[in-house]
């Protein structure tokens, strides 16, 4: 629980870096997406006390994107931010439904998934939402692989989530098995020194 909720702070305190440090820019060019809030959704409902499991990362999200949003001066409530929302709050069930097997061989291959859905759902929230799509097939398609001239092509977005969110998340099961070790090993010394 302790590190769980230590790694909740540090995703925090991560995601309010361009508002801590005065920077008017979200993150740097080269890591558009690289972000721990869908580890933090996944594991927070696979791991965390029920009456936090999907409450906490949840209002983290709300939390952190209310400061960023007034911070870079956008708006809070935007289709794309309905369609980020829902998101997570999918990515959050899945981690919910793993409760029972939280497992890192379970966990890691939903981490894959929960990535293509938020890619896929993010991205065409953009695609109804911003003009400069087709509202065809071809722009949809567009919105998924290219993206709009004059920014990075979205697929570099998928990769950037796609690894933050691996990477954290196997912060998160690190720290979770670093902090279980000690109990097994006060479990385990009253019967070894019972023989």
């Amino acid at each position: 629980m302790i590190a769980g909720l230590v790694l909740f702070f540090a995703a925090v305190v991560y995601r309010l870096l361009p508002v801590l440090l005065h920077v008017k820019q979200q993150q740097p060019e080269w890591l558009p997406n690289f972000s721990p809030m869908a580890a933090l959704c996944l594991c927070g409902a696979a791991f965390l006390p029920r009456r936090l499991a999907i409450a906490l990362p949840l209002v983290t999200l709300f939390g952190t994107d209310i400061i960023l949003n007034s911070y870079f001066g956008f708006p809070l409530f935007t289709v794309e931010f309905l369609g980020k929302t829902i998101a997570f709050a999918a990515v959050a069930g899945l981690g919910w439904m793993l409760r029972k097997n939280a497992r890192p061989s379970v966990i890691l291959p939903a981490v894959l998934g929960g990535s293509f859905f938020f890619y896929l759902t993010t991205n065409t929230a953009s695609w109804l939402y911003e003009p400069g799509y087709a509202k065809t097939a071809t722009g949809w398609l567009q919105a998924l692989t290219t993206g709009l001239p004059g920014y990075a092509p979205t697929w570099t977005f998928y990769r950037n989530t796609l690894v933050s969110d691996l990477l954290f998340t196997a912060i998160f099961l690190a720290c979770i098995r670093w902090s279980r070790k000690p109990a097994r090993a006060a479990v385990m010394q009253p019967a070894e020194a019972i023989r």
